[in-house]
């Protein structure tokens, strides 16, 4: 064990422990979920460590040895070291500060180490003096989550893309399956099983459009900003290298803020990007449910469509099969719900010049896009994918539901079309029989009318007679 000292006494910390007094504390003191720092914000962390190391090192504000040893510390992290070292709990008071110093703490005894020292031997790299120079939490943790989250959805938008893909394979596949369309849950115009596919594909690329622009609300970032967004503590020469340093190493179009206040202390960019998964979740939930619900039954439900079976559904019932990929989906839709609230209410309770909720913004948002990101991938390639129609079934559906009068209405006019309808409903008889049987249309002209590709297609049967 090593003992290190703060203001408030000594922790024993245990040799092998890169991490040191300020994250010991921190992992008693916020003992809460079990889930530590998320990893794509451990990486921005890191990644901004060393923007300001190479800025550091260039302006001439730490010297060459120590620079270069932090810098190396924080490659091996990027490359996958150390990661279990990383251990304060997502969820934590002091807007990040723990987090900060988790990072701040892991990188100077890693550097010290490469310098030849042992760990906790802070005289050769402090973990605020020198990894910390010229930081502060409130720059630090909302530069490193923008980052976090604008990778996140990069990988996200293009799981979008796949889906709105797969969706739009089966909008052809089926473009000739003509079957009853619903509304209010009753028997509707008729739309082909297509028209369903591309429907839901148009909604799928709204998201992806979405949350592909909303890196542009994220690039502007406060670091150099210091405590307040005031930046005083860093030399102008920190301020302004950083962000280029920042932007080279990350790829991304990162940008200093114009007013470095305003996003130390306000957070409504995440709630904005957080209502747009929001959104996309909302989407996804109802595709879901609508993919149960044209694949009840088999036999007793709707039926109209196979989803490709997955696992056994039951330990009761013999050969139950249940739509468990589209369930998935929509419990991963409502916790992403969730994730927003918690967002929304986290950024309006920041005050003055600082929000102090940024963690519980931080893991909800991260978490949202992990939820998405990898339910996407299931869902196309599990369930859309391999979505069969049953044609026969849509087809005998079509043809005994009365909902067909409403193609005949503008020629036989409402009144007639709701008495054929009305016998329909008495008789059980088809409306092509009942049609026929009262001689309100001849057979090649009701043929002509009840066209799959004229009950779906605008003006189809809807004005005048046929001549």
């Amino acid at each position: 064990m090593r003992k290190e000292k703060d203001l408030l006494g000594t922790v024993d910390i245990d040799d092998d422990a890169y991490y040191g007094i300020h994250t010991a504390r921190a992992r008693v003191n916020f003992a809460l979920t079990g889930v530590a720092i998320h990893p794509a914000l451990v990486e921005a962390l890191v990644v901004v460590k060393k923007a300001a190391a190479v800025t550091n090192r260039a302006i001439g504000a730490l010297d060459v040895s120590r620079a270069e040893a932090i810098i190396a510390a924080c490659d091996e992290i990027l490359a996958g070291a150390l990661r279990d070292q990383f251990v304060v709990d997502g969820l934590q008071g002091g807007a990040g500060t723990s987090a900060n110093m988790n990072a701040n703490e892991v990188i100077a005894n890693r550097a010290i180490e490469i310098l030849g020292g042992r760990k906790g031997d802070y005289g050769l790299v402090h973990p605020l003096d020198d990894v910390n120079r010229f930081q502060s939490t409130n720059d630090v943790f909302p530069t490193a989550l923008r980052i976090a989250a604008i990778r996140g959805l990069k990988v996200l938008s293009e799981e979008f893309a796949r889906l709105q893909s797969a969706l739009q394979e089966k909008e052809e596949l089926f473009s000739s399956v003509v079957k009853v369309g619903r509304t209010q849950l009753q028997d509707a115009l008729p739309v082909t099983l297509g028209q369903e596919f591309g429907a839901w594909a148009q909604a799928v690329a709204r998201d992806r459009w979405r949350l592909y622009k909303a890196e542009e609300r994220l690039r502007q970032v406060n670091l150099g900003g210091t405590a307040v967004g005031t930046g005083l503590g860093a030399p102008k020469a920190y301020i302004y290298e950083v962000i280029e340093r920042l932007r080279s190493l990350t790829g991304l179009g990162l940008a200093r803020a114009e007013y470095m206040m305003d996003p130390t202390q306000n957070a409504d960019v995440f709630v904005e990007v957080s209502g747009l998964l929001k959104a996309s979740a909302v989407n996804l939930a109802k595709i879901a449910s609508d993919l149960r619900l044209l694949s009840s039954g088999p036999l007793a439900g709707l039926g109209e469509i196979v989803l490709p079976p997955r696992q056994a559904g039951s330990s009761i019932m013999p050969g139950k099969i249940n739509p468990v990929i589209p369930e998935m989906v929509q419990q991963v839709a409502y916790r992403v719900m969730a994730d927003d609230m918690a967002v929304t209410l986290a950024a309006q309770a920041g005050q003055l010049e600082l929000n102090a909720f940024l963690p519980l913004i931080a893991k909800s948002l991260l978490e949202m896009v992990d939820l998405l990101a990898r339910a996407l991938p299931l869902f196309t390639d599990l369930c859309i994918r391999g979505i069969v129609a049953d044609e026969a079934r849509c087809s005998r559906r079509l043809t005994e539901s009365f909902t067909l009068v409403t193609v005949l209405a503008g020629v036989l006019g409402y009144d007639e079309a709701s008495r054929v309808a009305a016998l329909c409903r008495e008789t059980g008889k088809t409306v092509r029989q009942v049609v026929l049987e009262r001689r309100l249309l001849g057979e090649e002209e009701l043929d002509l009318l009840l066209r799959p590709e004229r009950m779906t297609a605008p003006g189809g049967g809807l004005s005048g007679r046929i001549s």
